[in-house]
């Protein structure tokens, strides 16, 4: 399983995780939830306390990740397959993102 934390202008929005070949979850922090100020992530995942799921990586996140030639040479620089979505979007989301949104790692044992 592989988890990570997700902003939005350095803010903790929630959680992404992958937890199998075909198997995403997103859900919201607390906090953010909470907050009638904070805007949802995205119009696919409105605010809600449940636990998103999926058998593909949420829209909100692959667009995030690079297209074409750009997606093969970060593949090729990480080491990933290039159909790794989530373990490219680890590699790259984490900074300068065209938007708000942020994608961290979390180092879990």
């Amino acid at each position: 399983m592989k988890r990570a934390k997700v902003l939005r202008n350095g803010e903790l929005v929630g959680w992404l995780t992958k937890e199998g070949p075909e198997k995403y979850t997103f859900s919201y922090d607390q906090t953010w939830f909470d907050d009638p100020q904070k805007p949802a992530l995205s119009l696919t995942l409105p605010k809600s306390q449940k636990d998103y799921r999926s058998e593909h990586l949420f829209p909100v996140f692959f667009n995030m990740l690079s297209e074409g030639v750009n997606l093969k040479l970060q593949a090729r620089q990480y080491q990933l397959d290039e159909s790794d979505y989530f373990g490219l979007l680890l590699r790259t989301a984490d900074k300068e993102t065209i938007g708000p949104i942020t994608v961290h790692p979390i180092n879990e044992p």
